[in-house]
């Protein structure tokens, strides 16, 4: 991981593609930024309330079968195929690219995630983030957002308080998904206490003056703004955290 700070872009930590932690069970293959199953880092057990980002690839009709959560608030973001999800709370659902899918697993849940397709493979990213007190009810919400919306902007799709047609979650966050053309810049007001985790998941920019590629993190704390330049099209999600 690489560091770098200056007075303007804060403490930047750049976390390349391949630090990442590796699991490969033949179906699933999936590159870990954080701590996850048999990947153990003391030194990446999640930034602030940011707990999991699985980048994950799944088989066709494969997946993982019926499973127990607890008191966590977890993300699926789809950038290829489709993931079909059953719950215990009586949900199923398709979830594909551009969709934003949340469930609070609260004080427990039972779900399955699956490819549905026979012939293509889904690629996803599973997110986790810490609920701001355990015991919550378990809820589920799902909700889409067409490219046009994320075009050269921060678009909102999850917030503690699901302002401008987010999803809620249940913990002092914005999540933001972006899809900036080359040549284009974002430019946005860091407010004091708050701390910034990008994640590219195609492409080539430029983040606080660090370049990062896709697969690539980067953790920014104690910067005035966050500075996004597009080396090419590039498709990059941003936590906005306490």
């Amino acid at each position: 991981m690489s560091t770098t700070h200056t007075e303007e872009n804060g403490t930047v930590n750049v976390q390349n593609a391949e630090e990442r932690g590796v699991a490969d069970l033949g179906w699933l293959k999936s590159r870990h930024s954080f701590s996850f199953g048999h990947y153990h880092d003391p030194g990446h057990m999640g930034f602030r309330t940011l707990r999991v980002i699985n980048d994950d690839r799944v088989e066709p009709g494969q997946g993982f079968g019926t499973h127990p959560h607890q008191d966590m608030e977890i993300i699926s973001y789809v950038i290829e195929g489709a993931v079909e999800h059953k719950d215990s709370m009586g949900n199923g659902s398709v979830v594909r690219p551009g969709d934003v899918q949340r469930m609070s697993a609260g004080t427990g849940v039972q779900h399955s995630e699956f490819n549905p397709s026979d012939k293509e493979k889904v690629h996803f990213l599973q997110i986790w983030i810490l609920p701001e007190r355990k015991g919550l009810e378990p809820s589920y919400a799902q909700k889409r957002f067409v490219e046009e919306d994320k075009l050269n902007r921060l678009c909102l799709v999850s917030s503690r308080d699901g302002r401008n047609g987010s999803v809620t979650i249940y913990q002092d966050v914005d999540l933001y998904a972006t899809v900036l053309e080359s040549g284009h810049r974002i430019h946005q007001t860091v407010k004091p206490t708050r701390h910034i985790w990008v994640q590219v998941i195609d492409g080539h920019v430029t983040v606080n003056g660090a370049e990062l590629r896709m697969g690539d993190g980067a953790a920014i704390s104690d910067a005035a703004s966050l500075t996004v330049d597009a080396v090419t099209t590039t498709e990059f999600l941003v936590f906005d955290l306490a």
